[in-house]
């Protein structure tokens, strides 16, 4: 009688954990990523006259909240130019740049319903993010205003400077499933506008308002583990 129970007892027990086990295909993902990116930079808001594009590249740790709010540390290093010698001013600059930040994103998927529509289901992925940088400006090529400098008049700036910059950025997470339906890589598209408090992204001081860059970056971000539950089904 007693082993009788005791049979009975495990395969319910087993039964229970293949049932509870399938009931969480779907739910399951990874609460840490790395990934690294490549860029596109503009000195959207700067004291030159022409905007030049460069490239950039980036790594990044990611924490996972849910599948659709994370918390990104980003480390970026890239150059921006801007300006000419065939330009009224003649000024022209290129900042070859490290910069650091901290930003929280959020995901569609998080506050919709995206099971009963493939358009919503489409639509998870999409995001907005902002927080905080620094910018470590190092310009390496910086002319004069040729009309101020021909009457002794120059504008101030450092070619080495830190400044403090905040980022907003949009974008969107094409989610790569592994065998147990968790999101294992993920391919990520976004523009990111960064307003830097300051004036010397390029090293000049100049007008009122402060200098900006903007980013158009394409990166991949890896699943490492720490894997849990969300509330909901992830993939459809």
């Amino acid at each position: 009688m007693i082993k009788y129970i005791l049979k009975t007892s495990i395969i319910i027990l087993f039964c229970s954990v293949s049932f509870f086990a399938k009931a969480q295909v779907g739910f399951d993902y990874a609460q840490y990523d790395v990934g690294f990116a490549a860029g596109i930079n503009q000195g959207s808001s700067t004291d030159v006259q022409t905007i030049k594009s460069t490239p950039s590249i980036s790594l990044n740790f990611n924490y996972n909240q849910t599948p659709f709010v994370n918390y990104i540390f980003e480390a970026q290093i890239g150059r921006l130019k801007g300006g000419g010698p065939n330009t009224s001013t003649e000024r022209q600059f290129e900042n070859h740049f490290s910069a650091y930040s901290f930003r929280i994103q959020l995901q569609a998927g998080e506050i919709i319903d995206y099971s009963q529509s493939a358009f919503a289901n489409g639509l998870k992925n999409f995001y907005v993010s902002s927080g905080l940088g620094y910018i470590n400006n190092n310009v390496v090529v910086r002319t004069d205003d040729k009309p101020m400098s021909d009457v002794g008049l120059y504008l101030p700036g450092e070619k080495k400077n830190e400044e403090i910059f905040i980022p907003l950025r949009i974008g969107y997470e094409f989610k790569l499933f592994n065998s147990y339906s968790q999101p294992g890589v993920k391919i990520d598209i976004g523009y990111q506008y960064n307003f830097i408090m300051g004036d010397q992204l390029d090293a000049y001081i100049a007008g009122t308002h402060n200098d900006a860059y903007s980013m158009f970056t394409v990166g991949f971000k890896f699943a490492i583990g720490g894997v849990t539950s969300y509330r909901k089904q992830i993939h459809y």
